[in-house]
């Protein structure tokens, strides 16, 4: 053939790729590639370490006999494909977690084959979901998770709370809760905390919550030392598990605060002077940790408490995960029984909790297991308020000075004043007390402090709101009388 009359490597390389591929956008403008009949998607620019487009493009040219092309004609193809993308229809891609068609959700194994579990509330089934319907977009943290055992009628779930060492009955309900919570691609869930003495397997117990969801490649992390590398990580994978935690600085409370229940993270895209790189991120975290210090009352809202105790009879860490990766398919084939019981019990919707996603999920495990997740879940909050108020002097000195408010009675004055007072009644009169550290120094500061332990003080029985009269601006304290026997009857 004259060499005029040959097919550029361009052309060939685009052809078997449209052929064999399809491409599609995701709303932030990436073009993802995933072969015909495959839920796996890979970024077409990708050169990461999970394998990307061009390297299987590579692949699949040479052992179908098309030859070994060079850099240029990729590259060439590439953008002309790239080009073509921009106007196909928009499609998300997902890590670990999905949501389908008709109310389902999907599981992504992590498997070569990809097989994913089908979870719906008429029951959950293995198989490869439609490239329509759901792309999975593995990272290098996306480990292989087993095959779900069938008809396990609980078993799994027993054998796992055997090798945790949860204090109660109440704490196992709450982690069962979380595990369920984790299947969910759009219900937050506030974090575990796992905490109890020195070896009570805290780390343990951490990363076979982590493994279940994530694989055995699961595990935990060392806390990040900013914002920045916190989100890298958490948007590479799923479940973020940060181990032996001893502070959290406010910009990582903060921080934690926007992963549980969702944010969007936006910086400059390099090598560019305009545009931008967008990361939304919605993840389930979880950390373990003796002590972390004060906790701020917004992140305490997002903490589910689960505490350890010390086992009577010890085991090596070989034996102890031999155990584990023996039964895993069976805790994983249990876990989804029952996210489909729960999925498919009817529940009231408790409006009095800030995380009311969870709170409903509580209340549907309560309704199908009967596991008293909903109270729990009530205690461990009211524990954790009594926590920020013991860690907020300012917190303490305004219940102390709402103890002397009468029942119903309601106290307004400017912030300045409520500072001043305040301030006299922490000093003390003649005892010349000194400030502590942190102390607001000025209206503004005290007003901004009572916005964020509002919450806390509100549990206690304390209403903080704020107003105008004219031209003054005012803060208002009240102690809201006890509900009549009336009322208590429409109550219950």
């Amino acid at each position: 053939m004259a060499e005029d009359e040959k097919t550029p490597a361009r052309e060939v390389i685009t052809d078997y790729a449209q052929e064999h591929f399809r491409y599609f956008r995701t709303a932030d403008g990436t073009v993802y590639a995933q072969r015909n009949g495959h839920p796996v998607a890979r970024p077409i620019r990708s050169q990461g370490t999970t394998g990307s487009h061009r390297q299987e493009l590579m692949v699949g040219l040479f052992k179908d006999g098309l030859g070994v092309f060079n850099g240029t004609a990729l590259k060439e193809a590439l953008d002309l494909i790239e080009a073509l993308a921009l106007d196909e229809d928009v499609q998300p891609t997902h890590i670990r977690v999905a949501p389908g068609f008709d109310r389902a959700t999907w599981l992504d194994l992590g498997r070569a084959d990809g097989r994913s579990v089908r979870i719906h509330p008429t029951g959950w089934d293995v198989r490869i979901p439609d490239p329509q319907e759901v792309c999975w977009r593995p990272t290098q943290l996306t480990g292989e998770l087993p095959l779900p055992a069938k008809d396990t009628d609980g078993k799994g779930i027993d054998l796992l709370m055997r090798l945790c060492n949860f204090a109660s009955a109440q704490t196992e309900s709450l982690a069962i809760a979380w595990l369920i919570g984790c299947l969910s691609p759009t219900a937050p869930v506030p974090a575990p905390f796992l905490t109890g003495p020195q070896g009570a397997g805290k780390s343990t117990t951490g990363r076979m919550l982590t493994r279940i969801i994530e694989g055995m490649s699961g595990d935990l992390r060392r806390a990040p030392k900013d914002e920045e590398n916190l989100i890298t990580a958490v948007a590479a994978g799923w479940v973020t598990a940060l181990g032996n935690l001893s502070h959290l600085g406010p910009d990582l409370s903060d921080a934690m605060c926007c992963i549980v229940t969702g944010a969007e993270n936006i910086k400059r895209a390099l090598f560019t002077d305009g545009d931008v790189v967008r990361s939304r991120y919605h993840r389930p975290l979880l950390m373990t940790g003796i002590d972390v210090g004060v906790i701020r009352p917004d992140l305490a809202e997002r903490l589910l408490p689960l505490r350890l105790e010390r086992p009577r009879v010890r085991r090596t860490e070989a034996e102890l995960w031999a155990e584990f990766a023996e039964v895993l398919p069976l805790i994983l084939g249990s876990l989804l029984d029952l996210t489909v019981k729960v999925r498919a019990t009817e529940a009231d919707i408790p409006t009095d909790l800030r995380m009311a996603d969870f709170a409903h999920l509580c209340a549907q495990l309560d309704g199908a297991n009967s596991l008293g997740a909903l109270e729990a879940y009530r205690a461990s909050l009211d524990d954790l308020n009594d926590d920020v108020i013991e860690g907020d002097l300012l917190a303490q000195t305004v219940l102390k000075h709402a103890a002397g408010i009468e029942p119903g009675a309601q106290v307004r004055m400017t912030s300045a004043e409520w500072l001043h007072g305040l301030t006299q009644l922490y000093t003390g009169e003649g005892e010349f007390r000194p400030l502590p550290k942190g102390w607001p120094t000025t209206g503004k500061v005290l007003s901004d402090r009572l916005k964020r332990i509002q919450p806390v003080l509100a549990a206690r029985g304390v209403l903080v709101d704020w107003g105008r009269t004219g031209a003054a601006r005012y803060i208002e304290i009240t102690r809201p009388a006890p509900p009549s026997p009336d009322e208590q009857r429409e109550m219950f």
